[in-house]
């Protein structure tokens, strides 16, 4: 272009305009990263129990918290009418807890993850001031945050209740083994939702996660229960302590379920004398495998939740 057609009347020809649509300009202060993570965490732990979605989401978290409350009204109201209390603070309803906890990871988990990946959102995160790994990490956070609300909330009303309807004498106890409880639900509540919400990430469609992860925490449960009944031939009750073989207490270590209740035996007081009501052996010796499996099942799954989506953010 000459620099003759550049000019009209021996002015420059205007390139563009900027109006001015009155709009309020934002003065306040720039949240940084911490702030972001805070913000997606905090919303991500209200879509894990459906607050802020329409009313069919709010459906399973209801649901889910009724369940495993319920057994810790009834045993409450029985304490009060003087019968003992059943329900331990340390096994709350072993069985009740795993199907519960896998309903709740299966449904939820792809809630917090799939969507993102299905919407390809997340160059919008990432274009923000944060890091690959606060991404995940907010979202682990948020999903640990919520199945640990569903584990230890029976057994706060469960402790409530035993205390409201009991004697003094019965406070230090009761207390103390709701301390290791508590201890037990969290160990629970991160290794749960950390292998859920890493079997989750694998595919962006909603009903494909739900079934991985069903799947597998039903498959590896089964797994262990068949092996540990083959190692102690056949389905008997458990035979005593010192006839335990070892195939039948490491058989525990191929689901995360049976891996936590095995730790939990352990804690509970039960290190030398086994417990005929408990649904899994007590690890004895075996202890320190089952603790590093623990930590071995987490940082695999928060691992796995890290790389998949430093790969899709780079390729979304």
């Amino acid at each position: 272009m000459s620099a003759d057609s550049a000019m009209t009347d021996g002015a420059p020809r205007a390139r563009g305009v900027i109006h001015d649509r009155g709009y309020r300009r934002y003065e306040g202060p720039r949240l940084g990263r911490v702030q972001i993570v805070r913000a997606l965490m905090w919303h991500s732990f209200r879509s894990a129990l459906g607050i802020g979605r329409g009313p069919k989401a709010k459906i399973l978290p209801v649901i889910a918290f009724v369940v495993m409350c319920l057994p810790a009204f009834v045993n409450a109201f029985a304490v009060a009418r003087g019968a003992p209390r059943i329900v331990t603070y340390q096994s709350y309803l072993f069985p009740l807890r795993v199907i519960v906890l896998t309903i709740f990871a299966a449904v939820q988990g792809p809630e917090l993850v799939s969507r993102d990946l299905r919407s390809k959102v997340l160059p919008l995160y990432f274009s923000r001031p944060m890091r690959r790994g606060d991404y995940p990490l907010a979202k682990y956070l948020a999903f640990a945050g919520a199945c640990l609300l569903l584990v230890e909330l029976p057994l706060v009303l469960l402790y409530l209740g035993t205390i409201a309807s009991s004697h003094s004498n019965a406070i230090w106890p009761n207390t103390r083994g709701l301390l290791g409880g508590l201890a037990i639900g969290l160990l629970w509540a991160v290794v749960v939702s950390a292998i859920g919400l890493a079997l989750a990430s694998l595919s962006p469609r909603r009903a494909y996660a739900t079934g991985v992860v069903a799947i597998y925490f039903f498959l590896t449960l089964t797994l262990a229960q068949i092996i540990r009944q083959i190692a102690q031939q056949g389905p008997a009750p458990f035979p005593p302590p010192q006839t335990i073989p070892a195939g039948a207490r490491l058989a525990s270590l191929i689901s995360p379920f049976t891996t936590v209740e095995s730790i939990t035996q352990w804690f509970a007081g039960q290190p030398k004398r086994f417990q005929p009501a408990g649904p899994v052996p007590d690890p004895g010796s075996y202890l320190p495998a089952y603790i590093l499996m623990a930590v071995v099942l987490l940082a695999a799954g928060f691992a796995i939740l890290a790389v998949r989506y430093r790969k899709a953010g780079a390729t979304s």
